[in-house]
């Protein structure tokens, strides 16, 4: 299973992609697009960014996936948005955007998975690697202003 710092350094290779590309780059990747999400730390109080891929977006919510991989322990940014469900989200190099995540329902998630296994296999694969049932996230981000 990936270990923080693997996870970690592919964030920050992307990153820098995203950086030589000024912007231009890097919001897809597997024909998925890419968010820049941010949460709060359940312990530090302090923001947390992470980019995501949603393989699944429905009337202006994004679906990602807490797969960590196929660990047997859920990524951190789950536990956060869990903690506080009040989060910030970037998409395709626009401005920040107030937003509201959720683990889906189990009836949600039933519906949900073949959809989310359909846009990336892996992410069965994933499945099969760990006993817990790997969470789908809704990301709601209401119309209007950024940061409102």
């Amino acid at each position: 299973m990936p270990r923080d710092l693997t996870l970690k350094a592919m964030n920050a290779v992307h990153r820098a992609w995203m950086s030589v590309a000024r912007g231009r780059g890097g919001w897809r990747v597997l024909r998925m697009p890419v968010l820049e999400l941010t949460t709060t730390g359940r312990r530090s109080g302090r923001p947390h960014r992470v980019l995501l891929t949603s393989p699944v977006q429905v009337d202006g919510t994004f679906v990602v996936v807490a797969s960590r991989g196929g660990d047997d322990r859920p990524p951190a940014w789950l536990l956060n948005l869990e903690a506080e469900p009040r989060v910030e989200v970037r998409l395709d190099g626009g401005p920040v955007r107030a937003a509201h995540a959720r683990v889906a329902t189990p009836a949600e998630r039933r519906a949900m998975w073949p959809r989310v296994t359909s846009a990336y296999r892996g992410y069965a694969h994933y499945q099969a690697r760990t006993s817990r049932e790997i969470a789908l996230v809704l990301i709601e981000i209401p119309p209007g202003r950024p940061g409102s």
